[in-house]
């Protein structure tokens, strides 16, 4: 069993060159010891916020910049591009009519990073 997600979840990324955060808005009215997540709280700049530098030769920022030092990797600012939803999530607990988000789900980057859970923010709610 996994733990459930909930507000100020550690994130990393891939391409990251630091750890994030997950806010989670009080919208769906579901407490574990912070409001709770589902697997629609990907949204860049509102629920996953950035992870430092961005190293990722997908990103246009990084890819500009490294071409600008004539190839050397040159990472920039990370900016999150999240369209998908993180998966898979707990499609047997509901949260706000969507699964519940549990600590093993991922969220891509549009830019190839793959987000994951560090910490769920809380160790007492677990869900399958």
């Amino acid at each position: 069993m996994g733990q459930l997600v909930c507000n100020g979840a550690n994130l990393q990324c891939s391409f990251g060159a630091a750890p994030g955060t997950l806010i989670v808005l009080p919208v769906n009215r579901t407490m574990a010891v912070s409001p709770a997540a589902n697997i629609m709280d990907n949204k860049p700049m509102v629920n996953i916020l950035p992870f430092g530098m961005c190293n990722s030769m997908a990103n246009p920022m990084v890819a500009s910049a490294t071409a600008a030092a004539l190839g050397v990797l040159t990472p920039m600012p990370c900016v999150p591009v999240t369209a998908a939803p993180w998966a898979p999530g707990s499609p047997t607990v509901l949260i706000g009519n969507m699964p519940a988000l549990n600590n093993t789900s991922k969220c891509m980057c549009n830019w190839g990073g793959v987000i994951q859970v560090v910490s769920p923010g809380q160790m007492t709610v677990q869900v399958p």
